[in-house]
């Protein structure tokens, strides 16, 4: 297989903090291009363009703002391949579920870009309630006959980042859209087809039969926390501020700028340090506990949890930092894990660039697809154009 001359080109929707754009760039640099991205959340944008907008050819290809005001033609160039994760919230478990959430239907805006740039392929990634929903049956729809996606076949399928070697279990919809033609003239007449898993759960060592059986045990979490320190120095971020994209934002960080703690109560430090290794707010004696907690025995276990050292992480969210959300104490140390222990979980590199509040930055960290997961989707993805482009 020939590399291509150029790198492919990709425009970013609901870009975030770039977590989708990471896992191309990581995948093989020089490989893919951005040349362009969207995002609402000025912070998010900021610390996209922060990564990003030099090789976009400036901060001009980085719209912070309202996707529906935004004109695909200021993309300025063909564009082979759109990535993008709509909001989720009116599909998550973790919002109202309401089936009427405007925001549900900003995944109209991603065709509307899709039909304005016709790329060779387009992602869509979103939490896996999202196929159970009206939208998703909508988006189906759109790709039969006299649909306004009818050029395009679909593949979907719920994707777990810790088959990835991840060292984070999230469980994700990955929507994968091949141009019709692109497909027929492909040497297997079939569209691009999700990746392969590459890891597996250690109790799953029985199935080496199968013809694609993974060939790693899933990453632990260890693998994070054996290189941060267990205590953190401080409780804020460097006194810094930049404005990238016409606001005056906190920033720019480093990931390795991010292992900032908090200021517990006594009481929070004392149920910290009764959580044994592994442990939950079951964990906790009466006097720690909650009467809620004490009351709703068979609710979550993941409540004032540890992480577990020797698996992945459960999923990160945008407030990982509050313990009593989820399992996000440390697995060893009597504290929440930090903004760069969960930027880490994700994927992303040391040197990447942040800008926003904590607050808003742990929003970034948590509403990324981790990397890992997207640099599977970007090597399947650059090798079926490299054939298809040879024929």
């Amino acid at each position: 297989m020939t590399a291509p001359t150029s790198p492919m080109t990709i425009v970013d929707l609901f870009a975030g903090c770039g977590g989708l754009t990471q896992g191309f760039h990581t995948f093989k640099p020089g490989a893919f291009r951005t040349v362009g991205a969207v995002e609402w959340d000025i912070a998010a944008a900021s610390t996209y363009a922060a990564n990003f907008a030099e090789e976009a050819g400036g901060t001009d290809h980085i719209y912070a703002g309202d996707i529906a005001k935004w004109d695909p033609k200021d993309v300025g160039s063909t564009v082979d391949v759109i990535l993008g994760g709509p909001p989720c919230q009116g599909f998550s478990g973790l919002g109202k579920e309401d089936p009427n959430d405007p925001r549900n239907e900003l995944w109209k805006e991603y065709v509307r870009v899709v039909l304005a740039l016709q790329p060779k392929i387009f992602i869509i990634e979103n939490v896996d309630r999202f196929l159970r929903s009206r939208e998703f049956e909508l988006l189906t729809a759109s790709t039969r006959q006299d649909g306004e996606l009818r050029d395009y076949v679909l593949q979907t399928k719920v994707l777990n980042a810790a088959d990835y070697g991840v060292p984070q279990a999230r469980r994700r919809v990955i929507v994968l859209a091949t141009h019709r033609d692109l497909a027929a003239s492909h040497p297997s007449r079939r569209p691009l087809e999700h990746p392969q898993p590459t890891h597996r759960k250690p109790e799953k060592k029985g199935d080496e039969g199968t013809l694609f059986a993974p060939v790693e045990d899933w990453t632990p979490a260890s693998v994070v926390f054996s290189t941060t320190s267990p205590e953190t120095q401080t409780t804020e971020l460097p006194d810094r501020n930049c404005d990238l994209l016409g606001v005056m934002l906190p920033g720019t960080f480093r990931t390795t700028d991010l292992h900032i703690g908090r200021n517990p109560t006594e009481l929070s430090l004392k149920r910290y340090r009764a959580i044994p290794e592994g442990g939950n707010r079951h964990s906790l004696p009466k006097e720690l506990s909650t009467e809620n907690w004490i009351n709703h025995r068979n609710g979550s276990g993941d409540v004032m949890g540890r992480i577990w050292w020797d698996r992945p992480s459960v999923t990160i969210r945008t407030e990982f930092y509050k313990p009593e959300k989820g399992r996000y104490l440390h697995p060893k140390a009597d504290r929440p894990i930090t903004h760069l222990e969960a930027a880490l979980l994700q994927g992303f590199p040391a040197e990447y660039k942040w800008v926003g509040s904590k607050i808003e930055i742990a929003r970034q960290i948590g509403n990324a697809v981790p990397i890992g997961l997207a640099k599977a989707i970007a090597s399947d993805l650059y090798h079926y154009l490299c054939v298809t482009a040879q024929r």
